[in-house]
């Protein structure tokens, strides 16, 4: 039999998410951002799951191409672009969208000789400072590339760094943006998940919903996304392998940060961070044992950590562990640990199986 621990994935619950969203931003199309391998949960798990969204957006040639061969033909929009002009052949080969967001790729656009016109994002920085053109940059930008006969439709995009810390952080990034682009007659993208969710001002004609559409909070707050009926996508689980009854005064696990201050049970969990599990994870990272919520205790092992069983005496060796999922989700886990959701989501490795469920959850 194999190690116990496992991933879930939800289909349905990821399904129901994007109709979620949806819902918020009903005259807007979809990108369902599947970048990162579907944020972990696996791309060729999840695709089939979101076949109701407008378009896919992500970032590598390999998971844009994996799509393409299973028969999806709707957009594909590369998010951060293409890396080389000679990257270009593929992008039409594969019939791609790409993000234009520096003056060298208007360069090579230039230089390419395609046989079909290429759909492109005007990408635009708005206060970010990671990829994309000034604001007062943009209306050359822009007549540059309408002027190329090898470039297609141009949507203007953009990126909000502090969607999640309130209205304020909104206004004056898209007072930028409307500046900008006042005499530019073009579709807009500008949501990310947090923007989607709230700030309906945002929303323009596409939006780019990520974390949200895998139950998670953009915010990295469980409550914050709570009004929204999220569901969480995935579910990591595994099961105590060991118990130790240990004396007052008895360290456990390496360097002993974690020392009892009585007699206390101690159970192993197969899981540690060569599994994906944050290796800072300080004790009193929160856990689900048997239904019940404990704690981690000690230093994360490479492929263990160990749990407080004081209130779950009924545990024992075979006992299921919910690390996080659907009863304890995986922003509560990664607020303990001084992380963010979607690093744990992306972090599983490889040598964790995976397995899908359909049911509601």
């Amino acid at each position: 039999m194999s190690r116990p621990i496992k991933a879930t994935v939800n289909t349905t619950a990821l399904h129901h998410n994007l109709q979620q969203v949806r819902t918020l931003a009903p005259t807007s199309k979809v990108w369902s951002v599947v970048k990162a391998n579907a944020y972990g949960h696996g791309l060729a798990r999840c695709y089939a799951a979101l076949a109701a969204t407008d378009g896919f957006a992500l970032l590598n040639y390999e998971e844009a191409i994996l799509l393409r061969e299973a028969g999806i033909t709707k957009p594909i929009l590369l998010l951060e672009g293409f890396f080389k002009p000679q990257d270009l052949a593929l992008v039409e080969a594969y019939q791609l969208t790409v993000a234009v967001h520096s003056h060298w790729q208007l360069v090579a656009l230039a230089g390419y000789r395609a046989k079909k016109p290429l759909s492109v994002y005007l990408k635009i920085n708005n206060g970010m400072n990671r990829l994309g053109f000034s604001p007062h940059e943009v209306p050359s930008v822009w007549q540059q590339l309408a002027a190329l006969p090898n470039v297609g439709e141009i949507t203007l995009m953009s990126h909000f760094a502090r969607a999640d810390e309130g209205a304020d952080y909104i206004q004056e990034p898209l007072r930028r943006l409307a500046q900008a682009t006042a005499n530019i007659t073009a579709p807009r993208c500008y949501a990310n998940s947090a923007a989607t969710l709230w700030h309906p001002e945002t929303h323009q004609q596409w939006i780019r919903p990520g974390v949200v559409l895998y139950g998670a909070s953009p915010s990295g707050r469980r409550s914050d996304i709570e009004p929204f009926n999220l569901q969480p996508v995935m579910r990591l689980s595994s099961e105590i392998i060991a118990v130790q009854q240990l004396a007052a005064n008895e360290g456990v696990g390496y360097g002993h940060r974690y020392v009892t201050a009585r007699s206390q049970r101690i159970g192993i969990v197969a899981c540690g961070y060569a599994d994906g599990y944050p290796r800072h994870a300080p004790s009193g990272t929160p856990v689900l044992i048997a239904g019940k919520l404990c704690q981690t205790v000690g230093t994360v092992s490479m492929d263990m950590l160990m749990v407080d069983l004081s209130d779950c005496p009924e545990a024992d060796i075979g006992t299921e562990v919910e690390l996080w999922g659907e009863q304890l989700s995986v922003d509560t886990v990664a607020q303990a640990a001084g992380t963010v959701g979607y690093e744990l989501l992306t972090a599983i490795t490889q040598r964790v199986p995976f397995s899908l469920i359909t049911r509601s959850l």
